[in-house]
């Protein structure tokens, strides 16, 4: 088995000649901002660092939106990378559990982590999907979908199941109901909760003065 520091070295230029030409918003910067903000709640609650940077740093590869929905074939990438780098049969499994649990898959689904490794690698995947960074992941991905920034007729869908949620093709306006400003009470830790509610504050002010320019009121 590498070091870990050579070990993280090699997740990380891995991950990033992968997802270096995402235009979705799931781009390499994505991985980078949410590999950086992890360890910075991992330090703050203690979690192991290894695992938390190795799951944050390859949870989009597994993404089922760059599969074309398909779950299992992101997981087994994973699971050969970590392979190929003789990860320990434990840390791998930790590894593969946390990012299959990660991901938000509707406003009525519960997503629990089971570890503390998992909480907080959640918690900074959620963090990089709110606030500025938020907005403008919504917009390219919308975008990236070629899906309408907003449609008045078309309300916001509260999916009960992750298959809805996962076929949805709803304008970009609807994604901050229907799970952006759903996250901020769904953080796992101290650290990330305390984050959470600027960056939440945030998107509620361009909503305000979204929907103020849509009316020509402002």
């Amino acid at each position: 088995m590498h070091t870990p520091q050579t070990l993280i070295e090699n997740t990380r230029a891995y991950v990033e000649a992968e997802l270096a030409g995402d235009g979705s918003g799931h781009d390499w910067w994505h991985i980078h901002r949410v590999w950086k903000m992890a360890l910075r709640i991992a330090e703050a609650e203690g979690a192991d660092r290894t695992v938390v940077e190795l799951a944050a740093l390859l949870h989009d590869i597994a993404d089922w939106k760059f599969h074309d929905g398909d779950e299992a074939k992101g997981a087994a990438k994973v699971r050969a990378f970590l392979d190929s780098q003789d990860v320990d049969a434990a840390t791998a499994a930790h590894v593969l559990e946390i990012i299959a649990g990660l991901s938000y898959k509707g406003a009525g689904i519960a997503t629990p982590m089971r570890t503390l490794e998992g909480r907080v690698v959640q918690d900074a995947d959620r963090l990089d999907a709110i606030g500025a960074q938020g907005i403008a992941r919504a917009f390219a991905y919308g975008g990236a979908k070629n899906r309408l920034i907003y449609h008045p007729d078309e309300p916001p869908v509260m999916h009960g199941d992750f298959e809805s949620y996962k076929n949805s093709r709803g304008h970009s306006i609807n994604h901050f109901y229907e799970k952006l400003l759903l996250l901020k009470d769904r953080m796992n830790t101290p650290a990330a909760k305390a984050v959470a509610l600027e960056r939440h504050r945030f998107m509620e002010q361009f909503l305000e003065r979204f929907f103020g320019e849509w009316d020509g009121k402002i």
